[in-house]
C-alpha cells in the first residue's frame, strides 16, 4: 500500500519560490501518476498539476491548471521514490494546503482519479 508524505511547503513573499516534494513508501511507485492538488479554506480542492507513471508507454507527459502554466514545474525521480513541485513566482492566490497523490490514470486533474493521498502541506504567500 502506498504512503505518500509531502514536505518543502513554508511562508514565502509574493514572488517568491518553494519546491515542494512527495516522497512515497510502498510498492509499486512507478507504476502510478502523481498529481498535486491544492485546496484552500472554503474552497473545493484543485488539481493543479500531474505527470505520467515512470513506465507510460506514451512515455512522461505533464499536466497543469491554466493558473500556475509557466509558473510550476512537475518533475519525478523514480530512483528516489519521489516527485516534486516546483513553484515560481508565487502569488497570494496560491495560498493553500498542497496535497500531493497517486493513482493509475494520469495525468489526470481530477481528485477522483487518485486513490493514495498525502496528508498535505501548506503553503502561506504573504508579505
Amino acid at each position: 500500500q502506498l504512503q505518500l508524505v509531502e514536505s518543502g511547503g513554508g511562508l514565502v513573499q509574493p514572488g517568491g519560490s518553494l519546491t515542494l516534494s512527495c516522497a512515497a513508501s510502498g510498492a509499486f511507485f512507478a507504476n502510478h501518476a502523481v498529481g498535486w492538488f491544492r485546496q484552500a479554506p472554503g474552497k473545493a480542492r484543485e488539481g493543479v498539476s500531474a505527470i505520467t507513471s515512470a513506465i507510460a508507454s506514451s512515455g512522461e507527459i505533464t499536466n497543469y491548471v491554466d493558473s500556475v502554466k509557466g509558473r510550476f514545474t512537475i518533475s519525478r525521480d523514480t530512483a528516489r521514490n519521489a516527485v516534486y513541485l516546483q513553484m515560481n513566482n508565487l502569488r497570494s492566490d496560491d495560498t493553500a494546503v498542497y496535497y500531493c497523490a497517486a493513482g493509475l490514470n494520469g495525468p489526470s486533474l481530477r481528485p477522483g482519479s487518485y486513490h493514495a493521498w498525502g496528508q498535505g502541506t501548506q503553503v502561506t504567500v504573504s508579505s
